[in-house]
């Protein structure tokens, strides 16, 4: 089973609440995230141990540039984030480099699977 895995505490909380319904992740990744796949929802830093919250369905993903990401995008990944500016600047804290509106996102949708 392939695992969509969150590092940051804010996200680990938003999951638990499920206010978190969307992910975007830097560069092209929807090889390792096919729609309509099952996944494991997990949270825990790299290199230690993870801790899965749900099991989710990929419902939609979508390749992008930062600068097409909708308000529904940003909404679904933080409702605290409400700027692609303030997602640019959330991003490049994460992965520590500078980020454009040109750069390639991936925009992953989930929802939870019950029995």
């Amino acid at each position: 089973m392939m695992a969509l895995n969150f590092q940051a505490e804010k996200h680990a909380k938003m999951l638990a609440d499920r206010t978190k319904r969307c992910t975007v992740r830097l560069g092209d990744v929807s090889a390792q995230f096919p729609e309509n796949s099952i996944v494991w929802i997990t949270t825990g830093k790299k290199f230690s141990p993870k801790k899965r919250l749900y099991t989710a369905f990929l419902d939609k993903v979508r390749v992008k540039t930062m600068e097409t990401l909708t308000s529904e995008d940003l909404g679904q990944q933080n409702p605290d984030i409400h700027t692609r500016e303030a997602l640019i600047t959330d991003f490049e804290e994460i992965y520590k480099k500078r980020i454009t509106m040109e750069d390639t996102v991936t925009v992953i949708y989930f929802t939870e699977v019950t029995d």
